[in-house]
């Protein structure tokens, strides 16, 4: 399943327009109200090189799923048709990307921390309604004496009161048992966020309104990647070998899309592996940290049921050497385990032994 993105903000923070730079999708951000859901394929440029090696007749990348979801005005927590609708494209979201102006407006001057604080506030509205549901669902089980329910509303209790307290839940620090307490509720204020500086022009990519976002971000652990959005969206419509002179011209070494799921994939903490061969090519993601039989389950469940070993070559090697043979020769083809945490650029064959039918 593609990683899935949720682009919110303001209204008129230039959301849209940033969906465009990333997806090259050419939403209208005159229809406002309306969701807009793109499907992207994650920059990779092992993937080329490994095609030129391997010839093979199937190439599959990673993608990403990118949905502009409507701006968030103050009130929307509260309930109604369109606020349902915000906090369900929210709510299916893995990563948030969380645009904010820092170019003036008709608004006036941009207040990045204040445009973020008006969006979380509404998050925790949502997020404090959640919890308010669920005590009333475990409090009559917690007054009999059952004590995981005690426990359990005394932890919603404590999340929910420091939402009150105007603290997000991914700036709580939870504890693992609060974390699973709240679990089910799939609270919007836990999730991952990464930060968009949406600036005016190149020249305030590195400006006092894009580095209070950072600085604000930095507090939470959070990356911020800073887009001139609208020259970036008319960049984004261009051939690929005609945004080399532009991408200079702007100061950057890639498109937004590389900046944005890169450091998606750094706030999720996930890796791609590979499989390559002539028959296909294909990208594979995990998070990082993940166990070999848990990665091959990514290819097949029978793979991590069977699991026996697996065969890895780091790209590097191969890309350096240029053959199979020649890393085979050079000692850096390698036999690994259940206990091998799979790396970021590993080339692999999995070998498990099929379940019986």
């Amino acid at each position: 399943m593609a990683l899935r993105c949720g682009l919110v903000g303001r209204p008129g923070c230039g959301k849209t327009t940033v969906f465009n730079a990333v997806t090259t999708a050419g939403a209208s951000s005159f229809d406002a109200a309306e969701l807009h859901r793109a499907t992207v394929e994650v920059p990779d440029p092992r993937v080329e090189n490994l095609v030129k090696l391997y010839l093979p007749k199937k190439i599959v990348r990673a993608s990403v799923e990118v949905a502009d979801i409507p701006g968030l005005a103050t009130g929307d927590a509260a309930g109604g048709g369109r606020a349902s609708r915000l906090l369900t494209h929210i709510k299916e979201a893995d990563v948030l990307i969380h645009v904010v102006r820092c170019f003036p407006s008709a608004e006036g001057e941009p207040n990045p921390t204040h445009d973020v604080q008006l969006v979380d506030l509404e998050l925790m509205a949502a997020d404090a309604a959640t919890l308010e549901r669920k005590r009333d669902r475990i409090v009559k089980r917690a007054r009999t004496g059952d004590k995981d329910a005690a426990q359990e509303l005394e932890d919603c209790e404590r999340v929910r009161d420091r939402l009150y307290e105007g603290l997000p839940a991914r700036r709580q620090q939870l504890s693992d048992r609060e974390r699973q307490s709240v679990f089910e509720c799939n609270l919007l204020s836990l999730k991952p966020v990464l930060y968009v500086a949406n600036v005016g022009t190149p020249d305030a990519l590195e400006g006092p309104a894009a580095a209070l976002l950072r600085a604000w971000a930095a507090e939470e652990g959070a990356e911020t990647v800073s887009i001139c959005g609208k020259d970036e969206a008319d960049l984004s419509e261009l051939a690929p070998d005609e945004r080399v002179p532009f991408l200079e011209e702007l100061g950057l070494a890639e498109l937004s899309i590389e900046r944005v799921i890169h450091a998606a994939y750094r706030e999720l903490g996930l890796v791609d592996f590979l499989t390559a061969g002539e028959k296909e090519v294909h990208v594979w993601t995990c998070l990082k940290g993940d166990k070999a039989p848990t990665a091959a389950g990514k290819i097949h469940s029978d793979m991590e049921r069977g699991f026996v070993r697996m065969e890895v070559i780091p790209y590097d090697d191969l890309a350096r050497l240029g053959s199979e043979d020649a890393v085979a020769k050079a000692g850096k083809r390698r036999l690994e385990g259940r206990d091998y945490e799979v790396q970021d650029g590993d080339i692999v064959i999995i070998r498990f032994t099929p379940p019986r039918a």
